[in-house]
């Protein structure tokens, strides 16, 4: 079983690496191959960091042979993504945006259709645009054709859109506890999908 973080901060290793970090850790106790990619560190690699829609369909010229190829065909190879974001104006970041901009390429592919995603984010206060946020990412899922799991698990409760957090994340009780019922349900429905053969890559 393979899970990735893609955490979307421009800040490599702060809040949001944070909430990465600790679901995958958990993951990795249960027996899963896990790597957090840093979108901000990877985008630039391609020819043109935002899209064009310079060929339809998408043909990848803008980041054939980079870093951010290799981290599409991670995905493609991925039972499960964790999607990672600060609040930025009510929204994603640019980067972790023009991420799936540049990804229509593997849309075509239906590389990601039943890839499991689940999101986190945190903002500066308590209702600082975390749902939003995090409904962006859902929605950037969906047009790729994922599975989408919230943080809810059998062992605990229905759950809601993905752990969301306020900064210092590290002191958010309520984020914490709900790191470890997102982890395992990630756990689990990635590995009901890669046991079902699901998942065309």
């Amino acid at each position: 079983m393979y899970i990735i973080g893609l955490n979307g901060s421009p800040n490599e290793y702060g809040n949001t690496y944070y909430l990465l970090n600790q679901i995958l850790e958990i993951c990795k106790k249960k027996g899963a191959k896990t790597e957090i990619i840093n979108v901000p560190k990877i985008i630039n690699s391609a020819k043109l960091s935002f899209c064009t829609a310079c060929s339809s369909p998408c043909q990848g010229v803008c980041f054939k042979d980079t870093a951010l190829e290799e981290a599409y065909n991670k995905l493609k190879s991925a039972n499960g993504i964790l999607i990672g974001s600060p609040v930025y104006f009510g929204t994603v970041s640019a980067q972790l945006k023009a991420f799936f901009d540049k990804s229509r390429k593997l849309r075509t592919e239906k590389a990601f259709i039943n890839l499991v995603g689940a999101a986190v984010t945190v903002g500066a206060s308590k209702y600082g645009g975390q749902e939003t946020t995090i409904k962006a990412i859902h929605d950037m899922m969906l047009v790729q054709g994922m599975i989408i799991i919230g943080d809810g698990h059998v062992d605990h409760d229905a759950g809601h859109h993905g752990v969301s957090a306020q900064r210092p994340a590290e002191k958010d009780e309520f984020a914490k506890k709900r790191i470890e019922v997102l982890a395992n349900r990630i756990f689990e429905v990635s590995n009901a999908i890669k046991n079902a053969d699901l998942r065309k890559n």
